[in-house]
């Protein structure tokens, strides 16, 4: 399936960019709780399962946002 390609303006590209650092941030922000959270032995199992998987989907969210700015090129 081919996707179509759209030229994006620079204010585009600029508020995508700003959107990725949100994202990074909000990404790396879960990785520090994550940690704290396996340092305490009676830490919550199903919080646990959730905040990873909220990372996840943040790095989802930051490769397709990565990939409407440098879209992949078939070879």
């Amino acid at each position: 399936m081919e996707e179509a390609t759209m030229e994006l303006s620079e204010a585009e590209v600029q508020t995508i960019r700003e959107r990725i650092g949100q994202l990074r941030m909000e990404h790396r922000d879960l990785d520090q709780v994550i940690a704290r959270l396996l340092d305490d032995p009676a830490h919550d199992e199903l919080q646990m399962r959730r905040l990873k998987r909220r990372k996840l989907l943040l790095k989802d969210q930051i490769a397709l946002l990565e990939r409407q700015i440098n879209p992949d090129i078939p070879a």
